[in-house]
């Protein structure tokens, strides 16, 4: 089953809303954080990426950084930035992209169903991340920012949300990048008690964006359960603020690779090296259209790589993903980027960043290399997820992103 909770939101008055809500903290660095939040002293990105406030040189895991996330989290409840409902609610948000809608139910999901696999997973952490989510969490008492979850579209579930869009929304504004966002505030208790048994029979959750916070929430509650020697399972420590979408609502974008050296190799040696295992053309072949085939950029000129058959296994789900045929064949053998997670040489820039981005970044001679990729598929990552198996890193870029501040849970 997967348990979805109402929960007493913590969220911006209606004429607020615009200026609150911001970027995840982890789809911008600080400098441009920054330049965002500049003027705005609504902006949610005070409490997700509170070191926006503190010098520029600091360490973004200095506990100073943390102890103004606290701070500014009280301005903003004190200010009246935030104000909580004062019932237990759910809440449907709608994004709107180019045309383009996905329609999520914002509700708490449960840490213990993580732990036991029925909200699935398809990527490892990075140790240093999680634990700065853990610390946010533990210190602000909140998830600031939601996880991003789906599941397998279902008519009983669309038949319920759609009951809510029809109706008149709490809170609908553009943001300044074009992306449009609704959210009906829900505190009918028979309709709060529909959805809630319709999902309830749904075996699992998938994580589409989010490992970090979700893995970061679920150690918090077990952390605070160990605590607790009146733990009973039901405090709000055990759940996590989540926004549900169904799987065909969703957009996954490529998510590209620039590399800073050939790992010692002239220019003619690594295009061999790479000759061994993909058909190299050269080609005015920015953007892939079909699996198995990546663009590269080097020297100002871009090629179209294809692989070639019987380098990979076309049967194992994870393998024959184009982000580990990459990393395979190409970066780890080649350019000795044994660990992608760990290894400063290469750099994820997500589609959203447009193949510009690519071509500057190389042209800037900041990289020596870029590859563009064909995205990975929905239908792939849950896959990969109920096998057990895990992507290799950077392998889903999912637009529009989750807008944080738009609800906050406490604990």
């Amino acid at each position: 089953m997967a348990i979805v909770r109402p929960f007493k939101g913590l969220r911006p008055p209606v004429e607020l809303a615009s200026k609150v809500a911001s970027f995840p903290y982890d789809v911008i660095n600080s400098e441009e954080a920054r330049e965002l939040a500049k003027g705005s002293p609504e902006s949610f990105l005070h409490i997700n990426k509170p070191e926006i406030d503190l010098e520029p040189s600091i360490d973004l895991y200095d506990q100073r950084v943390y102890d103004k996330a606290v701070e500014n989290f009280k301005m903003f409840q004190d200010k009246g930035y935030l104000v909580r409902d004062n019932e237990d609610c759910l809440y449907i948000y709608k994004q709107t992209m180019e045309g383009r809608t996905q329609i999520g139910l914002m509700c708490c999901t449960s840490a213990q169903e993580y732990w036991d696999g029925k909200i699935k997973r398809h990527e490892f952490t990075r140790k240093d991340k999680e634990e700065d989510r853990l610390k946010h969490v533990d210190v602000t008492n909140a998830n600031a920012g939601p996880v991003f979850l789906t599941y397998p579209a279902k008519d009983s579930i669309n038949a319920l949300v759609k009951k809510i869009t029809d109706g008149k929304p709490d809170v609908d504004f553009v943001s300044e990048d074009g992306i449009g966002h609704t959210l009906w505030v829900v505190k009918d208790a028979s309709w709060i008690k529909s959805i809630t048994e319709e999902f309830a029979k749904i075996p699992a959750l998938y994580v589409a964006d989010g490992h970090h916070r979700t893995q970061a929430a679920a150690r918090i509650a077990k952390l605070r359960a160990e605590k607790n020697p009146n733990h009973t399972g039901n405090e709000e420590y055990n759940f996590f603020l989540s926004v549900i979408f169904p799987h065909n609502h969703l957009y996954i974008m490529d998510y590209n690779r620039a590399v800073k050296d050939l790992n010692g190799n002239s220019d003619e040696e690594f295009i061999k090296k790479v000759s061994e295992k993909f058909i190299v053309e050269k080609a005015d072949y920015k953007k892939p259209t079909t699996a198995n085939t990546f663009g590269m950029y080097l020297k100002g000129t871009w090629y179209k790589l294809t692989a070639k058959p019987g380098t990979f296994d076309e049967k194992d789900p994870v393998k024959s993903l184009d982000v580990s045929i990459m990393q395979e064949n190409l970066l780890s053998p080649i350019l000795g980027i044994g660990d992608p997670r760990t290894d400063k040489r290469i750099d994820f820039i997500g589609g959203i960043r447009g193949i510009k981005e690519l071509e500057r970044i190389v042209d800037s001679k900041k990289f020596v290399v870029a590859f563009s990729m064909f995205p990975t598929s929905i239908e792939q990552l849950m896959n990969i997820a109920d096998s057990g198996e895990v992507m290799p890193p950077k392998s889903t870029w999912f637009e529009p992103k989750l807008r944080s501040g738009m609800v906050v849970h406490t604990y």
